[in-house]
């Protein structure tokens, strides 16, 4: 395992990347690349009260916030990372058994290779067990070009405002939220 798992019983939301990044490697810490957004993302869009240093990955479960990967045993970028590394079995069964309210995967990759097929950004209709689960354009400075901080602003409105466990309307109220972004930037 390259860096740790960040599991507690229910937080509100872990956040699930594809592997760890060379720098997040050679640092010790999740999401250290220099053009990596995440941690001043959580900031902004209201999820930590101040945007904390990678190092400091260690206290996100006080924010109720978890972290890991769907390839736990290697590190690099997406490009490196073959379909054999990926281990949705262990991933699912992490999540049930810690039951976050909420699982973001940061970037579409480990979405698609968790679902089996390509997936839009925003709130899905699946879940893990009883967590509902959201789509968010990755931090990665890589995809910079595909960049779009409002999905995860929609997350985390989403999480203030729901209650322990989201009723249907938050997925209604979500799901057309989600639509009327996407429509926007057609």
């Amino acid at each position: 395992m390259v860096l740790p798992d960040i599991l507690e019983p229910n937080l509100k939301v872990v956040f699930c990347g594809t592997a760890v990044g060379n720098k997040s490697a050679q640092a010790g810490a999740y999401y250290a690349g220099p053009g990596n957004s995440f941690w001043s993302t959580l900031a902004q869009v209201g999820l930590t009260p101040r945007r904390l240093d990678p190092q400091e990955f260690l206290i996100l479960p006080r924010y109720g916030i978890g972290l890991t990967d769907l390839a736990k045993s290697l590190h690099g970028s997406d490009r490196r990372v073959r379909a054999s590394d990926f281990d949705t079995k262990s991933f699912r069964l992490k999540i049930e058994k810690f039951n976050p309210k909420t699982v973001a995967f940061n970037g579409k990759r480990a979405t698609r290779v968790f679902f089996g097929r390509d997936v839009q950004c925003g709130l899905q209709t699946e879940t893990i067990g009883k967590s509902v689960i959201f789509v968010l354009p990755s931090t990665s400075a890589a995809a910079r070009g595909y960049w779009d901080q409002s999905h995860w602003k929609a997350l985390s409105d989403f999480l203030q405002n729901a209650s322990t466990r989201p009723q249907q309307q938050d997925f209604a109220r979500i799901s057309i939220r989600n639509m009327e972004l996407r429509c926007s930037r057609k």
